[in-house]
């Protein structure tokens, strides 16, 4: 999703009454002409749908808003290969967070999840308990190798559609 789509998605998510075209674009900084563009965009790739006169969010637009939210301040997701050894690498948002996981090395990822880090994070930052609890469960499965990152990046996606956002 480019950061246009992400403009227009989180503005009517915040949107709390029937606004018109005008006010909407320029509440989003883009012409008339340009929010229709990005509406009919969203529309078509599932995150928004017509809902009598106007359009609303769709659960893939409303989990894409999630992924793509960045957590509070200062709780941004510092990645390390082991005790002491920053990896120099973080996530802000669960898109990020992703991205990550599919670079990073297995040795980074088991050190995190044996640790609770990952799950702690999701409930804690993310506000994520059912995700987090997901994860959980491949640490008590004793997952490890690509399995394991397979596994968190399967799950990911299957939560918040995050591959059609890259």
């Amino acid at each position: 999703m480019i950061d246009e789509e992400f403009k227009v998605l989180k503005a009517m998510s915040e949107a709390t009454n029937k606004m018109d075209l005008n006010a909407f674009s320029r509440k989003v900084g883009f012409s008339p002409a340009e929010t229709v563009e990005q509406i009919q965009q969203l529309a078509k790739e599932g995150f928004l749908q017509k809902v009598g006169g106007g359009f609303g969010i769709t659960n893939k637009g409303k989990a894409a808003l999630k992924a793509l939210s960045p957590v509070p301040e200062g709780m941004s997701f510092q990645f390390y290969y082991g005790l002491n050894q920053p990896a120099q690498l973080s996530a802000t948002t669960l898109k990020e967070f992703y991205v990550v996981i599919r670079q990073i090395s297995i040795e980074s990822i088991e050190f995190h999840l044996y640790r609770r880090d990952f799950e702690n994070w999701i409930k804690d930052a993310v506000k994520d308990p059912e995700l987090a609890h997901e994860i959980e469960h491949f640490r008590e499965e004793e997952l490890k190798n690509d399995e394991l990152k397979k596994a968190i990046l399967k799950k990911l996606d299957a939560s918040y559609n995050i591959r059609d956002l890259i």
